[in-house]
């Protein structure tokens, strides 16, 4: 979070703040706040001074916050009787001591007990025995009192109390009740001491705290008498602003200096040093990690000489377990010296690398029960060198498919503040034809080869977005059966751009993807933007754009999705990239691109999902695609050979499974002919 300078601001600019405030007026030592949070402490950090043996009027004028004695006499007794009748009813301990001595000349000493005492009049006084100058105190003073009334017998502990309700209601720092005996009866004076008038604050040692919200938060008080009940609660909205951001600061100290001015210290509890300890897997004893500690650190947004946050903290636990390196994170803070703090986040590192064996279903095959099915091997290091940085080769085999590809990433370049990734690619493929071209009236198969290498770089842009820059080199063409190219399919349709067996491209690429997420839902829009750059003569040159958009509502217990993609193709491009429409992730209810394959296209779906029982739920949904009447322009017209109709609709029900693998989707759709059909998936739809 960003610093700001101490906050220091008064209500008159003409205000002149003394450097060494005079010792004679009082202060009020608030540090027991620190521990606290409540002004109630400042009445124990000062109960000593009050506790001290009191006079009846020659001490009146030590600094003591709060003192009240209550003195009955009569104008008759002597020194001596007075000496040798009365007694001290014992001190309270709490803030305002009383004491009570009645000297009667016919009443012997009777120790411990409590007598009432008719009291004829009440009045509220300064200390100087004067009416006060501000009604409106007078008049709070009155509204504190609750047993202290005009005709009423009190006892020592009921003036005592009253003395409380009076500094309770947070006006005055003094009250001292002081008894006289007259011709009407006895009159009781609670002499008062009215807090200073509020005329500026300096704040020190808050860093982070904003000056708006500490003006704010004492603005209604400027020019206005102190009120200690007040103070308390801005103080407790300081710390509550600290507490709702995991900050580890408080506000430590109050003081009130001459000429109204208030002063809080602010502690904040700042990060002094930041380690890593690695533990092992099996003992949880303290090892020797593979990770440098640095290629970690890097990750954390809590940084040496920050005030500590443990909300922040929580964050950094997620960001590095998102590195996919550790088991099990941890942070312990630590005390330090001059109120620092100290950081160990304590990591259990996962193995680094192995082999892997699955399986998958291919999307391009439509025919054959076990058609589909592929089968993959798979070696993956995911912390070469100690720095987080991946490789992984794999290699998968179907009765059509197949692929073998290296991929190398960094996820983040070594001295670069933009948290650039990069990643390398190389890669040797084929993939069915059928999409685009379908099933070859003479039985035979046609596939797409594709051999590949390109690099990536993406960063961060700004909150919530994100983009990619790359370049990728791909040679592709169609190949039989035996893997001998061909040019043209069985209705003589061009199957390159080039009219040779293979088509060269060197393709640009620029994407961008926002991703945000909230209370009610999340939401997703990409754009991604390919360019070919005809670098030799034989190479293509055309420009492809891509864009989706995804909205997902939570209300209650459902969830409505609604996403739509849409896309468009300038320039000479190979027919195997024209857009493809119908299928499990398109439009349900069709084969994997029997609504058609154009130049352009649009897609939209809308979901209805809801839980059934324990991980399984259901979906009810319905798409909707077109290829904008674009069929045609593709070289040699595939979807129109074929006789695709170029747009439809479905619509249907499924059930979801939750697994490790994502979602497991089950979904059995009707198309606009009303010809039904099973789809079957794993993960979200792309």
């Amino acid at each position: 979070m960003r610093r700001n300078d101490d906050v220091r601001f008064i209500s008159f600019p003409s205000l002149k703040l003394p450097h060494s405030p005079p010792p004679s007026p009082p202060r009020f030592d608030l540090r027991s706040l620190f521990s606290n949070n409540s002004l109630s402490q400042l009445i124990d950090s000062i109960k000593a001074r009050s506790q001290r043996p009191q006079t009846r009027s020659g001490d009146s004028n030590r600094p003591v916050l709060c003192s009240a004695s209550l003195s009955l006499t009569r104008s008759g007794d002597s020194a001596e009787s007075k000496s040798d009748r009365s007694w001290l009813v014992r001190k309270s301990p709490l803030l305002c001591s009383a004491s009570l001595s009645l000297s009667r000349s016919d009443e012997s000493t009777r120790s411990g007990s409590e007598e009432r005492v008719l009291i004829s009049e009440v009045l509220i006084r300064n200390k100087d025995g004067e009416e006060l100058e501000r009604k409106d105190l007078e008049l709070e003073a009155l509204g504190a009192l609750k047993a202290c009334r005009a005709n009423s017998a009190l006892t020592v502990r009921e003036v005592q109390e009253d003395v409380h309700r009076i500094i309770d209601s947070g006006y005055f720092c003094q009250c001292m009740p002081v008894a006289i005996d007259t011709r009407d009866g006895i009159r009781l004076i609670f002499q008062v001491k009215p807090n200073q008038e509020f005329q500026g604050l300096v704040c020190e040692g808050a860093n982070v705290l904003p000056a708006k919200f500490l003006k704010d938060a004492f603005y209604d008080g400027y020019g206005k008498v102190i009120n200690l009940k007040r103070l308390n609660e801005v103080i407790t909205s300081i710390n509550d602003w600290y507490m709702d951001r995991g900050l580890f600061a408080m506000v430590s100290a109050v003081e009130v200096l001459s000429g109204g001015i208030l002063k809080l210290q602010v502690s904040e509890t700042e990060v002094n040093n930041i380690a890593i300890r690695f533990l092992d897997r099996k003992t949880g004893e303290p090892t020797i990690g593979k990770t440098k500690p640095e290629t970690i650190l890097r990750q954390l947004t809590t940084k040496k000489g920050q005030v500590y946050s443990m909300l922040q903290g929580k964050r950094d636990v997620e960001t590095v377990l998102t590195m996919g390196l550790m088991e099990d994170v941890s942070i312990i803070p630590q005390p330090a010296d001059s109120g620092k703090v100290d950081i160990t986040m304590n990591v259990v590192e996962r193995p680094s690398g192995g082999f892997s064996a699955g399986g998958g279903i291919s999307s391009g095959i439509t025919s054959g029960p076990l058609s589909g099915l592929i089968g993959s091997f798979a070696y993956s290091h995911r912390n070469l060198f100690g720095r987080n940085q991946k490789l992984h080769v794999s290699l998968e085999r179907g009765q059509i498919d197949s692929l073998f590809r290296i991929n190398y990433s960094d996820p983040w370049i070594s001295g670069d503040d933009m948290r650039t990734s990069r990643t390398i690619m190389v890669q040797n493929s084929r993939t069915p034809g059928t999409l685009i071209h379908g099933d070859q009236l003479d039985g035979s198969n046609l596939t797409i080869g594709r051999i590949s290498a390109g690099i990536d770089y993406s960063r961060p842009i700004r909150p919530k977005w994100s983009g990619t820059a790359g370049l990728t080199f791909q040679h592709a063409g169609a190949r039989d059966e035996k893997g001998s190219p061909i040019i043209k399919d069985f209705f003589s349709s061009p199957l390159t751009a080039s009219g040779n067996s293979y088509d060269d491209m060197l393709l640009a690429k620029l994407e961008t993807v926002y991703t945000g997420s909230g209370d009610s839902g999340s939401s997703m829009l990409k754009f991604n933007m390919e360019q070919g750059l005809p670098v030799l003569p034989d190479w293509l040159f055309f420009n492809r754009m891509n864009a989706r958009a995804r909205k997902d509502l939570e209300i209650g217990p459902t969830h409505l999705l609604f996403s739509v993609s849409g896309g468009h193709v300038v320039g000479n491009f190979p027919p195997h990239e024209a857009f493809v429409i119908g299928g499990t992730n398109s439009v349900r209810g069709y084969e994997e691109g029997a609504v058609g394959s154009g130049r352009s296209y649009a897609v939209g779906c809308g979901e209805i999902s809801f839980p059934l029982l324990g991980p399984v739920g259901g979906v009810i949904f319905a798409d909707y695609g077109t290829d904008l009447a674009s069929g045609p322009t593709v070289p040699g017209d595939p979807a129109g050979a074929r006789l695709k109709p170029g747009s439809g609709y479905g619509y249907g029900l499924g059930i979801r499974l939750d697994s490790p693998l994502g979602p497991l989707r089950l979904e059995y759709a009707f198309n606009d002919k009303g010809t039904p059909r099973f789809h079957f998936g794993v993960g979200h739809r792309n």
